[in-house]
């Protein structure tokens, strides 16, 4: 390795990404709403604590007009998020930091506010069951929080009881009757997601005398009784003027499956109503008009063995509580879309869609469905907000050149600006390309090649090639968890394809690799590769391929096919697909993917007698989405099968890292820096030949 790439303890490093402990301490920026006023824009910055073990959140205040630095407006040990604007300018949020009022009780995620007119945020309403999350109406005084209860209490009151019994006579049993019971890392059960309306209780108890900061105290009313586990994965939001909340809901379905259904409730009443329920059709709400009469909605086709999902967008008359037939919007469009906020003039919405490498803002005309691209940089939007007068929205961007951070767009012009953040761009070394091939259909391959400084014909780097997961998406923003500079720190040069079943190049790049997964992906995976290190600045002879969950599956592909990897990692992957399929959290999606036959033709299990490239398996124990026993599967048929076995003292040149206590991802920041070291080492001692030291912490 150059000696650039390592430094001794206390010494500065060239960039963040030349140790992981500087990489772990850069600021990372989620989520953004603002004040109705259009004067306060608040995002979540999340940062390592002092024992380098989590990441704690904090509120931080942007100014709109980029004029004034970024300042904290919260600030404690458990940390804050979920900041939502309420009408009159308060913010709320959820913490689970101690109330000042009650420092003896037990610590829960609360619903906090801090004043608009200033002074300290206080708790409003706090609950043994927590609070997952707050939403506010835009012009009216109204407040909603997403909350569990167990299934089967009477209130508020009983659930308290019913929780404690539970905790206190360590009872941890779930008695299920339907499906899912999992969720990516989470047991299901028996506690139930909710909606609740937030409103004014009692402004004093009887008999007690008042005091003169005493606030009227808040109380809950449950909107959502009796929907069983149907809102877990809904997706909700609340009309303008309060009296409405749209949802979908988990319709459950004869053989285990199931179907997302769009459903409206009354604010005033509780009363449900199912709005769409289509056989083969999952219904999501998006945005309302600002006048309260019109809803998006975006729809999702069930999947078959041999036809991809469609997402289209349309706008559904939800005036005076009769709904009409769905009327399309922008259904030429060729592009997988999410609405996020409408203009305030009702003329448009605002969207983001992958397209080509990037995600970017585009504006749709209701009136006639053009669709126009409002910004043009190679960037990834989210979180859009849209100033009162329709002039200006904010939004987070990012690419692979920098992490999410706020920036104001001109409606008008698409101009981008960017505006004071709670930290600078993190600075790395070396360049970022957008390259392309041709496949053997003669459809073009895109990716993104990120190179070292240095690389030359003189000196030509190492390649890995990165296969991204889904695999519906793209690479095209900022991660954090597969970040290429870590390692073109380290001399490497990685390659970030799109290829088929790939977002953001029309539904026929999908359809491309539907059903069979180790054709078109496999081949364009290495049409891509083949072009890339024809330059004079890779060098063939040392190239790795990692990919996780269908990047691992992909990675496991790769290695059944072909030995010319040096190496191949393979994080959260699937091996053997007969048993990936009714042990997945989502069988019922999963099985309407592939047919029995079609998951035997594409399971790379069925190859692991050619596989002679040494693999890195990773795994957690707690991954639900790709269960612990692929890896677990995966690991010993490398041991027993492959052309590289375990000698007799149990040696083998493969490697398998278990995180017993993380999920589909690696999130813990202490074992983050367990995957880099323990990838970097795998990798310099099969591909460069040389040895770089395990982390201390492994023990071993």
């Amino acid at each position: 390795m150059d000696s650039a790439d390592t430094h001794t303890p206390g010494e500065q490093p060239e960039t963040p990404f030349h140790d992981m402990d500087h990489y772990l301490a850069i600021p990372r920026v989620s989520g953004l709403t603002l004040s109705p006023d259009g004067t306060r824009l608040v995002t979540t910055v999340s940062t390592l604590n002092g024992k380098g073990t989590e990441f704690a959140s904090a509120l931080w205040e942007i100014d709109p007009a980029g004029r004034k630095q970024a300042r904290r407006i919260t600030r404690s040990s458990k940390g804050e998020a979920g900041a939502a604007f309420a009408a009159n300018g308060d913010l709320y949020f959820t913490s689970a930091r101690p109330d000042p009022d009650s420092p003896d009780a037990d610590p829960v995620n609360a619903l906090w506010l801090l004043p608009a007119d200033g002074g300290e945020a206080r708790v409003v309403h706090s609950r043994s069951g927590g609070i997952s999350s707050v939403m506010t109406a835009k012009d009216a005084d109204a407040t909603f929080v997403n909350a569990e209860v167990l299934a089967g209490s009477a209130d508020e009151e009983n659930d308290d009881e019913r929780r404690k019994a539970r905790k206190d006579n360590k009872v941890s049993a779930i008695l299920h009757s339907g499906y899912p019971v999992r969720y990516w890392d989470a047991d299901l059960g028996p506690a139930e997601p909710r909606i609740f309306a937030v409103e004014q209780g009692e402004n004093q108890e009887p008999g007690k005398p008042s005091t003169v900061d005493a606030a009227a105290p808040l109380k809950l009313r449950n909107l959502t009784t009796g929907v069983g586990g149907s809102l877990r994965e809904s997706k909700t939001v609340v009309s303008p003027d309060g009296k409405t909340i749209y949802t979908s809901m988990t319709k459950p379905l004869a053989k285990a499956d199931s179907r997302e259904v769009l459903a409206a409730i009354d604010v005033a009443t509780g009363n449900i109503k199912v709005l769409l329920d289509h056989e083969g059709m999952s219904y999501f709400p998006g945005p309302v008009s600002p006048d309260n009469r019109t809803l998006v909605v975006e729809s999702e086709s069930d999947t078959t063995p041999t036809q991809a999902p469609q997402v289209k967008l349309h706008l559904l008359n939800v005036a005076g509580g009769e709904t009409t037939d769905l009327e399309p919007l922008a259904q030429d469009w060729d592009r997988w879309a999410t609405v996020l906020a409408w203009l305030p003039d009702g003329s448009g919405v605002l969207a983001k869609a992958d397209d080509d490498g990037a995600s970017p803002v585009f504006r749709v005309d209701v009136a006639n469905g053009g669709v126009t691209r409002v910004t043009r940089d190679a960037s990834a939007y989210s979180d859009v907000v849209v100033s009162s007068d329709g002039t200006t929205a904010y939004a987070l961007r990012s690419s692979y050149e920098f992490p999410s951070e706020a920036v104001r767009i001109d409606l008008a012009t698409g101009e981008v600006t960017r505006l004071q953040a709670p930290a600078e761009r993190p600075v790395y070394r070396g360049h970022l390309e957008r390259v392309e091939t041709t496949a053997e259909d003669g459809v073009r391959v895109p990716a993104y090649l990120a190179l070292p400084d240095g690389a030359s014909a003189d000196k030509p780097a190492p390649l890995l090639l990165w296969i991204h997961g889904g695999p519906l998406g793209s690479w095209n923003a900022w991660t954090w968890r597969w970040n290429p500079w870590l390692l073109v720190a380290k001399g490497y040069a990685v390659l970030l394809p799109d290829p088929a079943l790939s977002t953001g190049y029309g539904q026929e790049f999908i359809q491309r690799g539907w059903g069979e997964w180790g054709k078109k992906p496999f081949t364009d995976l290495m049409a891509i590769t083949d072009a890339v290190v024809a330059r004079p600045d890779i060098d063939e002879s040392r190239t790795a391929a990692m990919g996780g969950s269908f990047g691992g599956y992909m990675a496991n592909w790769v290695a059944g096919q072909t030995d010319r990897f040096k190496a191949i990692v393979t994080h959260a992957s699937l091996w053997a697909l007969d048993q990936f399929g009714p042990t997945t959290d989502a069988a019922q999606y999963w099985l309407k993917e592939m047919t029995a036959e079609m998951a035997m033709e594409n399971s790379p299990h069925l190859n692991v007698g050619n596989i002679k490239t040494p693999m890195l398996v990773i795994h957690g124990d707690k991954d639900y989405r790709v269960p612990i026993g692929e890896g677990l599967r995966l690991w010993y048929e490398l041991l027993s099968s492959s052309q590289l076995p375990a000698d007799d003292n149990g040696r083998s040149p493969h490697r398998f890292l278990y995180f017993p206590d993380e999920n589909h991802w690696v999130l813990q920041p202490q074992h983050a820096k367990i995957w880099y070291g323990v990838v970097e080492h795998f990798l310099a001692k099969q591909v460069l030949g040389e040895d770089v030291a395990l982390p201390e912490e492994l023990g071993v």
